[in-house]
């Protein structure tokens, strides 16, 4: 059976997905079998599995960051938020319910336990160490008795409990006392270590504070990790669109890309390569007056696509988009977004809400109807039309069945893994600079970017962006390299692996630290 380390933080957006990350690439990189776990993760940011079912996404990352694929027991509860006080639950990959949060608190805990118990024992059987994330806080004292992601999966887990706490945001002596206190003495017993994350500035003048959490709660502090910008790992909560990152002023000379910030945005970090190629600004845009200078325009995944066909045409982002169209802008969407480019989205079973049907933006020959099964699955295939042939990799997470009409051509051809058939993917229009795809992770693919990014910048006479000397897979596999070298530079390494009761297998930057990130 696996020993466990569990990350609990003091609140949400502390830090607690990064830093498991680190601790996931940190042992595996000291040569230990290591999988992530998150009994129950609250997220529109999933990923698809090899063997199609769907998790959050930052359990996918950090299975990366272990060395191994994903699988559904790395989140065998997903909660997916559909508006009006509505949310999909998925267990162990697949859609298990959508009702309201007081049901699902009230008569569905129970059940959705025992898929929790199973999937940690299953992760637990097979590694050598599983690394927890917990949710949010553990201490909102109105939702402890029925929250199953923090104390009740460590008590599962017996697993040894590390605090987070976000200095950035203020208050973090408070936090971190508050938590403590708040937790029963046996809870408490648990947490053997407390880390401070994002400090600005001279850690020096922190010491004294250091001293003070240590000698007033009684326990070690283990690491003062500074704020790590730019990181370039995929972010699971929407808050990430907050960041500076995402609200860039645009470069003379760039390619301007905006990506339309629907209220039920789904899977934001497709369009992460974008921010990291050169010659390229990409912002999420809310108002038609932010698209006036933009040269592509992205449709992003939606949780709730009838709704948020309504708010573009409420908000005059529909009209917005029509007069960018005339002036040539390119326009991809993506699921949700897909959907919307079409000339109809139906919904007469009420999948998604009251919404009987809404129309789309009308530019490519699709009809969509909206049905209860989800489509689940990574794909393979190639890019048709325009910017094709080349070949192409993404995964599918969606509901609804999409139509083609006459006019228009397919996207792409693409197949399951297993190769179990081959079918038609998505439209593109007649002029070739409309296109939709149901492929989350289309701008993953270096070729098929590079090549749409030539595509815009024929079209407004840009220059067209110099290629990065690395691909995307080997700018996140070096992402991952930094983060676990930053993250060892600021942890007591030693003292960690004491608490833990283990060294590293083999020799590894864990002896002696590592350079931090600038």
């Amino acid at each position: 059976m696996a020993s466990s380390v569990m990350v609990m933080g003091t609140a949400s957006n502390v830090g607690k997905s990064i830093l498991c990350t680190a601790l996931c690439r940190i042992l595996h990189e000291d040569g230990y079998s290591v999988a992530p776990f998150k009994a129950q993760n609250m997220s529109l940011n999933s990923a698809a599995t090899p063997s199609g079912r769907e998790i959050g996404r930052a359990q996918a990352v950090q299975a990366e960051a272990c060395g191994i694929l994903p699988n559904e027991h790395m989140n065998p509860v997903l909660l997916k938020p559909t508006g009006r006080h509505q949310t999909q639950v998925v267990v162990q990959g697949r859609v298990y319910k959508t009702t309201s949060a007081r049901d699902y608190l009230e008569n569905r805990l129970d059940d959705v336990w025992e898929a929790v118990v199973d999937s940690y024992r299953f992760l637990a059987d097979r590694y050598e160490w599983i690394v927890i994330e917990g949710a949010g806080s553990p201490v909102e004292m109105n939702l402890k008795p029925r929250d199953i992601a923090n104390v009740r999966t460590a008590e599962l887990a017996d697993a040894h409990v590390l605090l987070v706490a976000d200095i950035d945001r203020g208050g973090v002596f408070a936090s971190i006392v508050g938590t403590l206190q708040l937790l029963e003495p046996s809870e408490r017993a648990r947490v053997k270590g407390i880390i401070i994350n994002k400090f600005r500035g001279d850690r020096s003048l922190f010491t004294d504070g250091i001293r003070w959490i240590e000698s007033y709660t009684g326990v070690p502090v283990l690491g003062v990790l500074p704020f790590l910008p730019d990181l370039n790992i995929e972010a699971e909560d929407s808050v990430a669109l907050e960041e500076a990152r995402y609200r860039l002023p645009a470069a003379d000379g760039a390619v301007r890309v905006a990506v339309i910030q629907l209220p039920h945005m789904a899977n934001f970090t497709d369009f992460d390569p974008l921010f990291l190629t050169p010659g390229v600004t990409v912002r999420f845009v809310q108002t038609p007056a932010e698209l006036e200078d933009v040269h592509a325009i992205i449709l992003p995944g939606s949780k709730d696509t009838l709704m948020d066909g309504l708010w573009l045409q409420e908000t005059g982002l529909s009209a917005a988009l029509a007069e960018r169209r005339a002036a040539g802008c390119h326009i991809v969407g993506i699921c949700g977004g897909f959907q919307l480019l079409g000339q109809r989205i139906l919904d007469p079973d009420h999948w998604e809400g009251p919404i009987d049907e809404v129309a789309g933006l009308g530019w490519l020959p699709v009809v969509t109807t909206m049905t209860g099964s989800k489509r689940t699955m990574p794909v393979t295939g190639r890019v048709l039309g325009p910017l094709g042939p080349m070949p192409v990799e993404g995964y599918e997470i969606h509901m609804g069945r999409t139509e083609r009409l006459a006019g228009g051509s397919p996207f792409a051809q693409v197949q399951s893994p297993d190769g179990d058939g081959a079918w038609f993917d998505g439209a593109v229009s007649d002029d070739g600079r409309v296109m939709g795809t149901y492929l989350h992770g289309i701008f993953h693919n270096d070729q098929f970017r590079r090549r749409w990014l030539t595509a815009i910048c024929h079209q407004f006479g840009l220059q067209v962006p110099a290629a990065p000397d690395t691909s995307f897979s080997e700018m996140k596999s070096a992402a991952l390299r930094r983060l676990s070298s930053a993250v060892r530079a600021h942890l007591d390494m030693p003292r960690l692996y004491g608490i833990l009761g283990y060294a590293p297998k083999r020799g590894t930057p864990a002896e002696t630290g590592g350079p931090a990130l600038s």
